[in-house]
């Protein structure tokens, strides 16, 4: 179906007044560069505060265990906000909606550079993660704007901008807290916010609503949405799978890193993070590709990478451990690659079911990478301490191996008419 989507200037309003609904031309570079950046930034606000945990415990004299609470805050107020919010995008104009987070994710953060104890720093961290997803309300929005031959190019470069956020942010946030405190990368990230806001309110199209449900009835359509769909449960599940063996690793890398033989710090940890955003660069290839061949193929090439790129870890015990660190690198390169293509091409799926829910499908999709994040962190902490790194790699490769075989031969319930 195709929507005509018009601009119309608004002259001393300082911003663009439009309705946008699925777009008939491609998106200007300037757009999408926003849409990816907005991504970038609002996601990578979950992360800052876990690198800098042990200053922050020092300087407002908390105990480990209280300064620890302020991730676990952060990423449950994120899966709350998925919940409970990302929805709305189908009720009400996303342009607004993306607006209201952006301010309140600058002022949360801004708020939390000024927490003079560790209990007003929690509360800021539940907030902090209630409105970084602002992040799943630009992704729909992207898909909304591209044209159908477009979009998984477009959503692939949204959800590298989203990927880079994640992977750099702790980086980032190390180097800036050691340098300058980690007050100040408290402010930066308010600053960075605020200022994708300014953007956007200037560059970023109206939305017309999608649906004229009360949310109470938007909520209750997600269980509907999941049964209707095929394709959606599939795409659910294999990309809740991939995100368990990312998770179990990203989760005990520091961990495995800090012991025999390589006795490295965090700052060693955090590196890495940079050989995942190698890895991340490729996701608009991903979307082009899924654009000309059709999704399916690239959720099968995903899932095969990643389960091959967790499979070369199996040879590091064997090899001296400089070459283990460069053979580690390497397979994060890999994996981050394939789970990436492969959540794109999942969103290139989901996208086009029903484009009246494209907020409320990007939750359903959403609640199994979590679920899949969360099982993949408490398992690997638990095999890590156990059976130790070896382990945790066959967890990753087996979990790889079952979204492939997903995506290869449908599970009963799963396929169907709409499975694809």
């Amino acid at each position: 179906m195709s929507l005509i989507r018009t601009v119309h200037s608004t002259a001393g309003h300082g911003g663009v007044t439009s309705t946008a609904s699925q777009g008939s031309e491609p998106l200007s570079s300037r757009l999408c560069l926003l849409l990816a950046a907005g991504a970038g930034l609002s996601v990578a606000s979950l992360y800052y505060s876990q690198p800098m945990l042990g200053v922050i415990g020092t300087h407002l004299g908390a105990s480990d265990t209280a300064v620890g609470f302020v991730p676990t805050l952060t990423q449950l107020g994120y899966a709350l906000g998925i919940l409970l919010l990302t929805p709305l995008g189908d009720r009400f104009d996303r342009r607004r909606i993306i607006l209201l987070k952006a301010a309140l994710l600058s002022v949360a953060l801004l708020l939390g550079s000024l927490a003079p104890d560790i209990r007003p720093l929690l509360a800021v961290s539940f907030a902090v993660g209630l409105t970084a997803t602002l992040a799943q309300d630009i992704v729909p929005a992207a898909a909304t704007l591209a044209p159908e031959k477009h979009r998984g190019k477009v959503v692939g470069t949204v959800m590298t901008g989203l990927l880079l956020g994640i992977l750099l942010s702790r980086v980032i946030s190390g180097v800036v807290a050691e340098h300058f405190g980690w007050r100040v990368m408290y402010m930066l990230a308010a600053a960075s916010v605020a200022l994708i806001g300014l953007v956007a309110w200037r560059g970023l199209p109206r939305f017309r609503p999608a649906s004229t449900l009360t949310y109470g009835a938007l909520l209750g359509s997600l269980s509907t949405l999941w049964r209707t769909h095929g394709a959606l449960r599939r795409a659910a599940l294999a990309q809740g799978l991939l995100s368990v063996g990312f998770s179990a690793f990203w989760s005990t890398l520091a961990v495995m890193l800090h012991g025999a033989p390589f006795h490295l710090g965090s700052a060693a940890a955090g590196a890495f993070g940079l050989a995942g955003a190698a890895g991340a660069l490729g996701a608009p290839v991903a979307g082009r590709i899924a654009d000309r061949f059709g999704p399916e193929v690239v959720t099968r090439l995903g899932a095969g990478l990643t389960a091959a790129s967790f499979a070369t870890m199996l040879a590091s015990p064997w090899l001296e451990p400089g070459t283990r660190l460069w053979l580690i690198a390497a397979s994060a390169i890999g994996f981050d690659l394939g789970v990436q293509m492969t959540l794109v091409a999942h969103q290139t799926v989901v996208f086009g079911l029903e484009p009246s829910a494209r907020s409320r499908l990007n939750t359903v999709l959403f609640a199994g990478v979590l679920t899949g994040m969360s099982l993949g962190a408490a398992s690997g902490s638990l095999l890590l301490a156990r059976w130790g790194w070896a382990a945790v790699t066959l967890l990753a490769i087996a979990s790889a191996l079952a979204a492939l075989l997903v995506r290869l031969w449908p599970l009963p319930g799963v396929g169907g008419r709409s499975g694809r």
